[in-house]
């Protein structure tokens, strides 16, 4: 089993996402020995920007040396994604989304006719058969609010590229005083610890 962690948060190790996300994995790792766990740190992840998609939109045998080294970065994001039988991603709210890193990740791995494709009755993901877990840490309390923008997006995305086995872990109050952030991180890991993993 290939278990693939990816953390978006700037905060290194004080991040609560990075920490519930290392949780889950740690979780998933013990029950199934000999799984391999890979992270993935999305703030080193390149965006897309009009030099990757003049790589990624030329064919490969008349790429640059530059357009090469571009396109293989997302190469083997990708890679990593189709080789993973469980993600889990931990993902902070900035600003009422989730962050930029992230989203350079998943323009990463969204690409035409490798992880998913178009067909006469619609798109189709080709990432089938994945557990997905989010953490999502968040400063204020926005779970099934109209205000809560991340869980429609993941849902919608990763779906779209064919992952809709996904559970949804947070943690919010993050910001609302220590009392409040204790509680909120011992309920995410409650929840973790009740996972049927």
């Amino acid at each position: 089993m290939n278990i693939l962690q990816v953390n978006s948060s700037v905060r290194g190790n004080a991040s609560a996402s990075s920490r519930l996300a290392g949780t889950i994995a740690a979780r998933v790792l013990a029950a199934h020995p000999g799984a391999v766990l890979t992270v993935r740190d999305t703030t080193q992840q390149p965006v897309l920007d009009e030099a990757a998609l003049g790589a990624l939109f030329t064919p490969a045998d008349a790429r640059t040396p530059e357009q090469s080294a571009r396109a293989a970065i997302d190469d083997a994001t990708i890679r990593e994604v189709q080789a993973a039988d469980v993600i889990v991603l931990g993902v902070p709210m900035y600003n009422f989304g989730v962050p930029v890193q992230l989203k350079a990740w998943i323009d990463a791995i969204a690409r035409a006719g490798v992880t998913f494709r178009y067909t006469e009755n619609g798109p189709e993901g080709l990432l089938k058969g994945k557990k997905v877990y989010v953490t999502l840490a968040r400063g204020g309390l926005y779970r099934d609010t109209p205000a809560d923008s991340q869980v429609p997006y993941l849902r919608s995305v990763l779906g779209f590229l064919g992952m809709t086995d996904i559970t949804f872990i947070h943690a919010e109050g993050l910001a609302m005083g220590e009392d409040a952030a204790s509680k909120a991180l011992a309920a995410a890991d409650a929840e973790i610890a009740a996972l049927a993993i």
